[in-house]
């Protein structure tokens, strides 16, 4: 069901509070888009394209209810220093492979309401001519505040990689982004959230922070660094269902490995 043509009034709930606890203790919420665009017709994941209507109404509702959001360095200095975070309660919106239309049709939505993302790019596969974000477009998404992590070069299944195409894939692909566009890029993000021991110990050797999974609940400071849950936002999903979608899974246990 898709969002209906108004955007939620300013005023439709209390905000929460801003913070829950002594600096440092702050658990996030971590969404996770892919297309900011209608879904054509035959493509073979429809429900990771959100309109741009959509899109406007959900962040318009998250800021209406008291969320401001950040990024996943503003959260770990939260958590590692109790550097404080902007008024109101955090939430982090990334963005998975590097769609143009995250550079188009997100970022200036974010941009009215003072906000930042979190783009998690990969290296390969995408390029303009196929909807992927060039490299002028990741350079002004930098100069507007937003936050440049990684999906790997490729989007692999990393799970099925030997040591050397599991570096290549990882530890390459930090090294390219930091030297290309002079940024710490100190997150990874699973692709498809298939992560085991190995790719943990890659991550982990490439000097990232820390992961994003697949696995819905709220990220905290108590949990590993590299197994940090994440919530898909699915085509459709108005904005009362996403704010009922982050308070329920508030209490959901943190992700377990994707692997027996």
């Amino acid at each position: 069901m898709l969002a209906g043509p108004h955007r939620p009034a300013a005023n439709h709930r209390s905000p929460p509070p801003a913070h829950d606890g002594p600096p440092g203790t702050e658990s996030v919420p971590i969404l996770m888009y892919h297309v900011i665009a209608p879904a054509p017709p035959g493509a073979p994941f429809p429900g990771l394209y959100t309109t741009p209507a959509d899109f406007t109404d959900q962040m318009h509702a998250l800021a209406a209810a008291g969320y401001h959001a950040v990024t996943m360095d503003q959260v770990w200095e939260n958590w590692r220093h109790g550097t404080p975070l902007p008024t109101g309660r955090p939430i982090v919106i990334s963005f998975d492979n590097g769609y143009w239309s995250q550079y188009t049709q997100a970022l200036p939505v974010m941009a009215r309401l003072g906000w930042v993302g979190v783009e998690n790019i990969q290296l390969t596969g995408l390029p303009p001519s196929q909807g992927g974000l060039s490299r002028r477009q990741v350079r002004l998404m930098i100069r507007a505040g937003w936050e440049l992590d990684t999906q790997g070069m490729s989007h692999a299944d990393l799970i099925t990689l030997d040591q050397a195409q599991l570096t290549h894939q990882v530890a390459d692909a930090r090294r390219i982004l930091r030297e290309r566009y002079h940024v710490p890029v100190f997150w990874f993000c699973y692709p498809s959230g298939h992560y085991d021991a190995a790719v943990i110990a890659a991550a982990r050797a490439a000097g990232f922070r820390g992961s994003t999974t697949v696995t819905p609940g709220w990220a905290s400071p108590r949990e590993d660094p590299y197994a940090l849950p994440r919530l898909r936002v699915l085509a459709g999903t108005t904005p009362s269902e996403l704010l009922a979608e982050i308070a329920a899974i508030r209490g959901d246990p943190p992700p377990g490995p994707s692997y027996p």
